[in-house]
């Protein structure tokens, strides 16, 4: 009972831990708002725009080929220092598209080529390195598959490389179906949170922020330098990004650029999107989080890195407090629980929560006129996010034992692929939240209103999850 008292006592420490970190984040943009850096005042100071690459890398993407495709061609840039690279490793009618597509503009007199490999080794990283071969840009632009960028990215980017020790900038995530269902709502928040409030704060800080794999454009020195896109992680984006950063050069982030995408809109394409992060941030940790603390880089930024790679720990954390908060109580009300001043003590956690609930407050009063309104909203934002912690916490577990995980992509259009649909996690999930919803009851019964509401957060948490299951199981059977 001890053991158990005190692993529930571990989680909840740590899951306030990063909530307290998040309400600093929110407290830093409130008070200083979202200005982006300033331009040097002599752009194009050599006489001529720099060249540029835009990559597009594919995997099996019919749907949105064509429109990305277009999209990045329609970016006003001149064309006799522009290259576009469509690096397609698909195996199915996407090939197709994306040839006609490129031949269309090629005929335009676009520099346009379409690059396949005879394999997919290395992944998403793989594709970029082998592009980089063939690419004539000195700064080099990324779009994933489901982005629409607008066509002033690049005249609006390409001003700030002026700064020779800048290797990369990012930009913000918009959202072209963020109101297609509650799902895709859920998503558009936890994005904008990331966006506004984390990139935000890490960037005014000085700390290290993150190319978010997509929307973004680097200096292709920095690239090299950085010892180039590597495979040995999933989140190979979140790799380079440090060890770059690690080498001396300086990221910035731009809030007030957006670059439009798709969300996943169902729940399997979501989770196999999450899973893929959670397990590819947990590698990267696990590979850079000593390189981290023995760089010459101030404190407050290895704090943040290790925050920074090690944020998923809060999904286990997330999945023992919901396993154990009733399992104590119960014990509690027979005589066996650990006491009255442990459960008070456990209360202070709930300011990790005061952290997430400020940090979601911001983003959305920063992004959007009627934020106010939208807020109705977050009781269904926490139990989306906290509902993938089984999923999740397989993840980081699945990385810390080193097993490997194909390179999985996310659908974001349905009905086009069949998603991988892992029957133990959905198995789980739905005893979740079988066994949440029975605490609650207990509780209630009990009148122990307090830990009630507190249950109430896990109930709907898995409940949510357990509903998609259920949905999605209709129209695609296990």
């Amino acid at each position: 009972m001890i053991s158990l008292a005190v692993l529930y006592a571990g989680a909840m420490l740590v899951l306030a831990f990063y909530g307290v970190n998040l309400l600093w984040m929110a407290v830093m943009v409130a008070r200083n708002g979202t200005p982006d850096p300033v331009p040097p005042p002599n752009p194009n100071r050599n006489g001529s725009l720099p060249r540029v690459t835009i990559q597009i890398p594919f995997y099996n993407e019919a749907g949105v080929a064509r429109r990305v495709i277009d999209a990045c061609a329609a970016i006003q840039y001149p064309r006799d220092r522009l290259q576009i690279q469509v690096l397609d490793d698909s195996s199915d009618e996407t090939v197709g598209i994306s040839r006609q597509a490129v031949a269309d503009w090629r005929a335009k007199g676009l520099n346009i080529s379409h690059i396949q490999r005879s394999n997919r080794k290395g992944y998403k990283a793989g594709a970029l390195e082998n592009g980089l071969k063939s690419a004539d840009g000195d700064l080099i632009a990324i779009f994933d598959a489901d982005f629409v960028p607008p066509e002033d990215f690049l005249l609006s980017l390409v001003p700030y490389m002026e700064e020779d020790d800048l290797g990369m900038i990012q930009t913000r995530w918009g959202h072209i179906n963020a109101h297609s269902s509650l799902l895709t709502q859920v998503q558009a928040w936890s994005l904008d949170t990331h966006f506004a409030i984390e990139h935000v704060a890490r960037s005014a800080s000085g700390c290290f922020i993150n190319f978010n794999g997509t929307a973004g454009l680097w200096r292709r020195r920095c690239i090299t330098e950085a010892g180039g896109w590597q495979g040995d992680t999933l989140a190979e984006d979140l790799d380079l990004s440090y060890r770059a950063q690690l080498k001396g050069w300086k990221f910035i982030y731009l809030h007030k650029l957006e670059s439009p995408a798709e969300l996943p809109e169902t729940l399997s394409a979501l989770r196999v999107q999450q899973s893929r992060w959670a397990k590819g941030t947990a590698e990267t940790a696990r590979k850079l989080l000593r390189p981290l603390w023995q760089a010459s880089v101030p404190l407050r930024t290895k704090i943040q890195g290790t925050i920074h790679l090690t944020a998923h720990a809060v999904y286990p954390c997330l999945f023992l407090a919901a396993l154990l908060h009733p399992l104590l109580l119960f014990r509690q009300t027979r005589g066996f629980g650990p006491g009255e001043t442990y459960f008070g003590l456990m209360g202070f956690g709930l300011v990790g929560l005061l952290g997430f609930f400020l940090a979601q407050t911001f983003a959305q009063r920063q992004l959007y006129p009627d934020w106010k309104r939208r807020m109705r909203f977050f009781p269904v934002f926490m139990a989306g996010s906290m509902g993938l912690a089984v999923s999740n916490t397989k993840a980081v577990w699945d990385a810390l034992r080193r097993f490997h995980i194909p390179f999985e992509r996310t659908p974001k259009t349905k009905g086009k692929y069949r998603v991988r649909r892992p029957k133990l996690v959905i198995t789980f999930e739905t005893v979740m939240a079988v066994y949440s919803l029975t605490g609650l009851c207990f509780l209630l019964w009990e009148g122990i209103w307090a830990a009630a509401g507190f249950q109430m957060i896990f109930s709907l948490s898995y409940i949510f999850v357990t509903r998609y299951n259920l949905l999605e199981l209709r129209t695609q059977p296990l």
